[in-house]
């Protein structure tokens, strides 16, 4: 009876560690750099403690639009993971933030010297009435199109374009040639919002669209009108699946060299080194054109409230946002480090332009990627988006985006 107990207490003994020696990671990245960046911060972090068991629970789905899903369930159910991936932002802000569902993590940022080493623009982005709720491990870039240099070459390009109308020129030439002009893949919707956000972007330029958020500046105005005529003229060079195709299949029609370019995050220069190509090499790449800016999508995590391993879950937000973790991780995701002393020499050449153009660019939020706008905006305007490929009904969209507008008491006069 003695041994039975004693060896029903070893186990229980057990039990406990091991659940103590777990920490639970949320997260979408389930495919190409993203994926390997992941892997190689969970090694890293197991190799720093060893024992500890990360749980890596992932949900498949660009941008996490079933990942967010499952993970509102979680939250508002009470079982919450440890930390999980959130855009910065009203994503996170909106959603768990002023609801009460995060802890603060000012006070560990200022122990761990961390609130200098990251840019004040970044930080207040995570942040709510002064207190930083999560920690970014990244910054991409949202308005870049990339493209097959050997199709570029077919076709005659001899510079990257800068104009809307030197772009379509060679869509139109691609088109000629036989290709899928500019890929799409809009299963999804938020990829379309991507495209159509950027599109924005460089018809309000960085400080109205920026305003436009602030209820500084109107939707209810003819950039909007410009901003869907020049995505109605886009839909004629779009593959005819591309609402049936995600991100990465949209990406790899490029990498087959059936299309000549597409309009993605730089997430998709991982995807393809991932693939196998090499940066200006196979593939090339130039800023969406007229939007002489930077816009910003940073991957960041967070400490909900009730987090069953804390400890360590703190134990990976003081590694995400250290130098080497940031330095481990990017160079294979395909983004740039949100810290200010990251290693530039070991990103390659797409990376490093990407950081000049970072910091001496105006800087805009996303719409489709949680910065700029709640949800409930981004989630109506893909709706609208997404109908309009269809229907091609300006008009009608317009509409329809200044009610989403209306919701939220943006400026529509």
């Amino acid at each position: 009876m003695k041994k039975l107990f004693v060896s029903m207490l070893v186990v229980l003994l057990l039990s406990v560690c091991a659940f103590g020696n777990q920490v639970e990671i949320f997260s979408w990245w389930t495919g190409g750099g993203e994926e390997a960046g992941l892997l190689a911060l969970i090694d890293e972090l197991t190799a720093m403690y060893p024992g500890l068991e990360v749980v890596n629970a992932t949900v498949a789905g660009g941008a996490g639009s079933n990942a967010k899903a499952v993970l509102k369930t979680r939250m508002l159910g009470g079982n919450p993971p440890d930390s999980f991936q959130v855009h910065a932002g009203q994503e996170l802000t909106d959603t768990y933030v002023v609801t009460g569902k995060m802890e603060s993590l000012t006070k560990y940022l200022e122990e761990w010297g961390y609130m200098d080493k990251f840019p004040k623009d970044i930080l207040d982005i995570c942040s709510y009435e002064g207190e930083v709720y999560s920690i970014p491990v990244n910054v991409h870039r949202g308005n870049v199109v990339f493209y097959s240099k050997k199709i570029a070459k077919e076709i005659g390009m001899t510079e990257e374009p800068t104009s809307w109308e030197q772009f379509l020129v060679l869509l139109q030439k691609a088109k000629d040639a036989g290709y899928t002009a500019l890929s799409l893949g809009d299963k999804n919707k938020w990829t379309a919002t991507h495209l159509f956000e950027d599109i924005m972007l460089s018809q309000y330029g960085a400080a109205d669209y920026t305003k436009l958020f602030l209820g500084e500046e109107s939707f209810n105005s003819i950039k909007m009108d410009a901003s869907l005529m020049l995505l109605k003229h886009l839909i004629p060079f779009f593959n005819k699946d591309h609402a049936s195709l995600t991100w990465q299949d949209a990406s790899r029609l490029v990498y087959e060299e059936k299309a000549f370019c597409n309009v993605m995050g730089d997430w998709a220069e991982g995807y393809y080194k991932e693939l196998g190509w090499t940066p200006n090499e196979e593939f090339g790449w130039f800023m969406v054109p007229e939007t002489e800016s930077f816009m910003v999508v940073s991957d960041t995590f967070g400490l909900p409230k009730g987090a069953p391993n804390k400890e360590n879950a703190l134990k990976w937000l003081k590694f995400i946002g250290s130098t080497k973790a940031q330095d481990i991780f990017n160079p294979i995701k395909g983004s740039i480090p949100a810290r200010v002393d990251a290693d530039t020499s070991i990103y390659d050449e797409y990376l490093q332009w990407s950081m000049n153009d970072f910091a001496t660019l105006p800087l805009a939020p996303s719409i489709a990627h949680g910065s700029a706008a709640p949800g409930a905006f981004s989630g109506s305007l893909s709706d609208v988006i997404n109908i309009f490929l269809s229907n091609e009904d300006v008009e009608e969209a317009k509409e329809s985006i200044m009610w989403a507008a209306e919701d939220e008491d943006y400026n529509v006069d």
